[in-house]
């Protein structure tokens, strides 16, 4: 073998051992950079959080859907009953822990299935293009805040779109935080509900309390309405919140005894003038302060679920802003778009309520080792948007009361199928001995019962 086939040979050799060294090489690089991958995905997905919660609702009433019902209950006596299927609140819950205390938190809560639009081709109509309004509903964000938290977590700053805890079912909405199938029907008629704004929070827990304190925008008295107090009073018709008034809400919560949390809160701003019409020197003295006070509660032992609320609101100004809102009904009613109701406001707003339930299956070995739960329940509810005002004889019927029996029956943790039997009742009036033939006879208000089913769901994926 001569020198050049000696050196071929070599070279050719060392070739080969290069080359499957970095065959190896780049194998093992290769796993490497697949597992630091995975590490890193495993790491993002520990951060992330993803859930939320749904209903779906089948209901009956057997009592009159006629507006009128209550000016002339005399002629709905006698209507059929009629059902509805509905998607009162599907919400899908996204957040993120990017460390050192930094989180975020939104939810995207489709009402009643959402809205939709579309635009169409009208063959009936030669062709014009045509705007539909397919169905109802409402898509709203109804959180979306970013969070830090000191000493871990005694203390927290957030800030964004937040939910205003004022009373327990804006504190606690979810569907396996309450027995009925809607949701808690005198605070929700009362307050806004889920009552949401932007704003910012103070809060955090030590010990058996939790505490939380927000700076919101005010609400707006232009919503306001006699049959749902400030219910509306927090959206806004405009791609903006007018903050010309801002408010305070407080809540605190005690855990001391097992199984039982107490909570206090409440609310106060002006709402007057909060919104882009300016009302005139007229109006000078008219702030519309709302005060809200609420307590409420929840046990959770010896298989008894017991809740229970009181909620007071108090508005000024009530007789100076329902004039001021009738007013600009006259001179806005004809206008296309008004977002405003324009009604009489009450003065004051009254709610309370107590449901208790037991778990029927904790009696049963063995549902409970596989932590079935059926309870069955019985709630008591009374609220009146206008407790009090100079409008108050104008809306008896605002004064109402419910009772509403049924049951909870969840074979996993976070699905609860529920079943309910509902009765709306009213105050009887005081004829003093009048005949129904007498132009001073009150007609009693028709009462109204209803049977609902519901499916729900609440839980994290993630």
């Amino acid at each position: 073998m001569n020198m050049k086939t000696t050196i071929l040979t070599v070279v050719l050799a060392l070739s080969s051992l290069c080359a499957i060294a970095q065959e190896n090489i780049d194998g093992v690089t290769g796993a490497s950079q697949q597992s630091k991958k995975k590490e890193k995905l495993e790491k993002a997905l520990s951060r992330l959080s993803l859930g939320g919660y749904g209903e779906a609702v089948m209901t009956r009433n057997f009592y009159s859907q006629s507006f009128n019902r209550y000016k002339t209950p005399e002629n709905y006596a006698d209507d059929k009953s009629h059902g509805r299927f509905d998607l009162p609140h599907i919400c899908l819950n996204i957040g993120y822990d990017f460390g050192k205390g930094w989180t975020v938190g939104t939810e995207i809560e489709f009402e009643h299935g959402g809205n939709g639009t579309a635009v169409e081709i009208e063959a009936e109509e030669a062709g014009e293009y045509e705007a539909e309004v397919e169905k109802g509903g409402e898509v709203n964000i109804e959180q979306f805040w970013i969070n830090k938290a000191f000493w871990d977590g005694k203390f927290n700053v957030k800030a964004g779109e937040i939910i205003v805890p004022v009373g327990y079912s804006n504190a606690y909405h979810e569907p396996n935080q309450f027995f009925t199938v809607y949701r808690p029907e005198g605070e929700a008629t009362i307050l806004p509900n889920t009552w949401h704004q932007v704003g910012l929070s103070l809060w955090g827990r030590l010990k058996d309390w939790r505490y939380e304190a927000q700076l919101l925008s005010g609400l707006n008295s232009e919503s306001f309405t006699a049959e749902n107090f400030v219910h509306y009073g927090a959206t806004s018709p405009y791609e903006f919140k007018v903050a010309n008034n801002f408010a305070g809400a407080l809540r605190i919560d005690n855990y001391s005894v097992r199984g039982l949390r107490i909570g206090l809160s409440g609310y106060y701003g002006y709402t007057f003038r909060n919104t882009l019409r300016t009302p005139g020197t007229k109006y000078d003295g008219v702030t519309g302060a709302l005060s809200i006070v609420a307590l409420d509660f929840s046990l959770n032992r010896w298989n008894w679920i017991v809740r229970g609320n009181v909620d007071y609101a108090h508005f000024s100004d009530a007789n100076e802003i329902s004039a001021y809102n009738q007013a600009n009904w006259t001179h806005h009613k004809y206008q296309d778009g008004n977002p405003h109701h324009y009604t009489n406001i009450g003065s004051s707003a009254v709610a309370y309520a107590v449901e208790a339930g037991y778990d029927v299956f904790s009696q049963i070995a063995k549902l409970k080792e596989h932590n079935q739960k059926l309870f069955l329940f019985g709630r008591f509810e009374h609220y009146n948007t206008m407790a009090s005002g100079t409008y108050k004889s104008m809306y008896k019927y605002t004064k109402k009361y419910r009772c509403a029996f049924g049951l909870n029956y969840s074979p996993l943790k976070q699905i609860t199928i529920k079943g309910e039997y509902s009765y709306r009742f009213f105050d009887k009036p005081n004829n003093n001995g009048l005949t129904s033939d007498s132009p001073l006879y009150q007609q009693p208000y028709n009462n109204e019962p209803s049977i609902s089913l519901g499916v729900t769901y609440t839980g994290w994926f993630l």
